[in-house]
């Protein structure tokens, strides 16, 4: 039996947006005088980050008389509340997923009603109906599927999906399993300049990726999962439904935290995963000091972890769909075998660990 990763699909909205185009915009979003627009154009080159996507097209328009989102006005008053950025989340979600799921399939011999199970991860919007409702609809999918939300976990969301996918081709070998997983990010933006939003808003983008998880002996096998939570980073990361959007908490120290606890957890890890006899590792990207950190705490080169660096330079951090977008490289990289340990991040602190067999 094995419980394998045959295909990932991805999908962004529009075009690529340039990192120094939207350093532009939040300086004038933030209205910063010249000191403080020289430190965050310092923080935005120093991102690790090239271009990011956006449902929004605000973040390219220099005067904010263009403006289709937020409002006409300099000071972005009045500030869009979250009603409204979750009919905008309603509105984008399904299509991205819909795009995400056809270039996961495309090249597989499943079509859409061969599928038994579907899985929606999200922590930047919630609706209901569900987007899985509405992708169902979109792809003409049976009326039969077994429908799952993961919903606000954060950036490890997707492994708690692969997981579940993991558990029900266990138990129901001709299951046919999607994991779907669609980020609006941009659309949370808060301009009030404090240190938390600062840093977000420098790494948030929008994406969204699929991966159909089947009984195969190709592709990504599924092999052992691991869950720790670091409960010193308690307060160091966490994401909240505010009046004005979902707000994030993202302090400084989470890579020394993470680097923490990581080297703490080592032996776990060799007993668990044979940590000792791994060459591959797949890191969620959840920003250049965090990929910094760990690449030191497991002693591989910028070369060896270039996956997640290319992700992080062309999409930013995607959340959830972000760990999807890397291992999809993986799974194409013809020079990439044998064992792979997959790393996510999310609030709590929490470290989740995927050990999957490219064979």
């Amino acid at each position: 039996m094995n419980s394998s990763i045959v295909s990932i699909g991805l999908a962004n909205p529009g075009s690529p947006i340039d990192q120094s185009a939207i350093a532009d915009f939040m300086q004038a979003a933030h209205q910063l005088d010249e000191n403080e627009a020289r430190k965050l154009n310092f923080l935005y080159r120093k991102s690790g980050i090239t271009s990011r996507y956006s449902v929004l097209k605000d973040f390219e328009k220099r005067n904010f008389m263009d403006y289709s989102f937020f409002p006409k006005s300099e000071n972005l008053e009045p500030f869009p509340g979250t009603k409204t950025r979750m009919e905008l989340f309603q509105h984008h979600a399904g299509s991205l997923c819909e795009s995400a799921v056809k270039d996961c399939l495309k090249e597989t011999d499943v079509n859409f009603k061969d599928i038994t199970h579907l899985i929606l991860v999200s922590c930047t919007g919630m609706v209901a109906p569900g987007i899985e409702l509405e992708l169902m609809q979109r792809l003409e999918m049976s009326n039969t599927v077994e429908r799952y939300c993961i919903h606000f976990m954060g950036c490890y969301a997707a492994f708690s999906g692969l997981k579940l996918a993991d558990k029900i081709v266990r138990a129901e070998a001709d299951a046919k399993v999607l994991l779907v997983s669609v980020e609006l990010c941009t659309i949370h933006f808060q301009k009030e300049y404090t240190e938390d939003n600062l840093l977000a808003n420098s790494l948030f983008a929008d994406g969204a990726a699929a991966a159909l998880v089947v009984n195969s002996a190709k592709g990504l096998k599924l092999k052992s999962y691991l869950s720790q939570v670091l409960w010193k980073g308690e307060n160091d990361m966490a994401w909240g439904i505010g009046d004005f959007g979902f707000e994030m908490r993202l302090s400084k120290y989470i890579p020394g935290l993470l680097d923490e606890g990581i080297q703490s957890l080592k032996e776990v890890f060799e007993k668990k995963f044979n940590l000792s006899t791994i060459k591959n590792f797949a890191i969620h990207p959840g920003g250049k000091q965090i990929l910094q950190k760990v690449q030191q705490a497991f002693g591989i080169s910028e070369e060896e972890n270039r996956h997640a660096l290319e992700v992080l330079k062309n999409f930013g951090n995607m959340s959830s769909a972000t760990i999807l977008f890397v291992l999809q490289r993986f799974l194409l990289d013809d020079e990439v075998s044998g064992d792979i340990l997959a790393l996510g991040f999310g609030p709590g602190l929490t470290l989740e660990t995927l050990h999957l067999e490219k064979s």
